[in-house]
């Protein structure tokens, strides 16, 4: 087995390459979660919530917008209501929103689900509006736009198809997809601190008990405050907010199997084949191998003044979770590397 000194010496070069993200001005502020076996193995948090007022980063009350790990949490209700016989995956999306303009292939939740219904991504200022739509409403921003393939022979990754998703799951179930995600997802699994869009009013806030991070972008001169965001609309695709334990514990309730049944689950979880070949996403949920090999499920997320890595290795029984208040600080290279040093410190020796 690995020892203690070696252990170490892994975990203090992931600490070492984290640190230099902040020293190197590449991201404001950093946490990051990581359990193993569903005890906490490495947690620390790096850098600001807030530059100005000096606020350090803390993993367990630090609130940051974790972009597209928003679609697991998403997929993760739609499990949820298949199980519950409210949705069928293989359905036409027409049945639950038939006043959706019709296209000229029809679709499915499944294809929505995989990005292969062959809808498009954000175009032009969409990123980032600042517009108080309701789910329903913000469809007026792609109803129009044609299908890009027929469904099921191509993948093109968006976000529009989780806001089609979260609208069918709204007319299917009667209630609202954040409350419906409220009750099944994250007060089922205690995710105390994992939000939709604004969370200001929310108790722990206002009691000092959380702080939201302030939201940044990157450009020569530094950091500056991000552009303002209402990402109410598109909470199924990236409209979330977490700290990283709870996104950390939102992981491990799969590997405790505390999540629905394998039947169900390994729907979401097993890559899509489109022409013979794997897409490496099942529904909402990245399905793959890093570059030593390892399989994982997870997803990386990329918004308005947030970017956020959440990978479970099933077979290591580990979960890492990174987020950081910042658009695309282009670290993903950095990442990977601190990762496999974090899952290298808990693998048996070769030598």
């Amino acid at each position: 087995m690995v020892g203690d000194d070696q252990k170490l010496q892994g975990l203090a070069k992931a600490d070492y390459l984290l640190s230099q993200l902040i020293k190197n001005k590449k991201v404001p502020g950093l946490a990051i979660s990581v359990l193993k076996e569903g005890k906490n193995y490495f947690q620390k948090g790096y850098g600001f919530a807030s530059i100005e007022n000096k606020v350090a980063v803390n993993p367990q009350t630090s609130v940051f917008r974790i972009a597209s790990v928003s679609k697991p949490i998403a997929a993760t209700a739609l499990a949820n209501m298949v199980a519950d016989g409210l949705i069928d995956l293989d359905a036409s999306f027409y049945k639950y929103v038939p006043y959706y303009p019709k296209k000229k292939w029809d679709f499915t939740i499944r294809q929505l689900a995989s990005h292969t219904a062959g809808i498009r991504a954000y175009q032009g200022k969409e990123y980032g509006l600042n517009e108080p739509y309701s789910i329903k409403e913000s469809i007026k921003l792609f109803q129009e736009d044609d299908l890009l393939f027929k469904p099921g022979t191509s993948y093109h990754y968006n976000s529009f198809g989780w806001i089609l998703i979260s609208l069918a799951m709204e007319e299917a179930s009667g209630i609202s997809f954040e409350n419906y995600v409220s009750e099944k997802v994250l007060e089922l699994l205690s995710l105390q601190h994992t939000f939709a869009a604004d969370i200001s009013g929310i108790d722990a806030v206002k009691k000092g008990q959380l702080h939201i991070t302030k939201f940044y972008s990157r450009n020569a001169l530094g950091f500056r405050e991000a552009i303002p965001v209402n990402n109410h609309f598109k909470m199924a695709g990236g409209g979330y907010l977490a700290t990283s334990e709870d996104i950390a514990k939102f992981g491990q309730a799969f590997l405790d199997k505390k999540v629905l049944n394998d039947a169900v689950l390994s729907q979401f979880l097993t890559s899509e084949i489109i022409n013979n070949t794997p897409t490496y996403y099942g529904l909402g949920w990245q399905v793959s191998q890093d570059k030593a090999g390892r399989n994982y499920y997870g997803h990386i997320g990329n918004g308005v003044g947030g970017y956020s890595n959440f990978f479970v290795y099933p077979e290591e029984k580990m979960v890492i979770s990174i987020l950081t208040n910042c658009t695309n600080p282009e670290i993903q290279e950095d990442l990977d590397a601190l990762m496999n040093e974090i899952v290298l410190s808990i693998q048996p020796s070769n030598v």
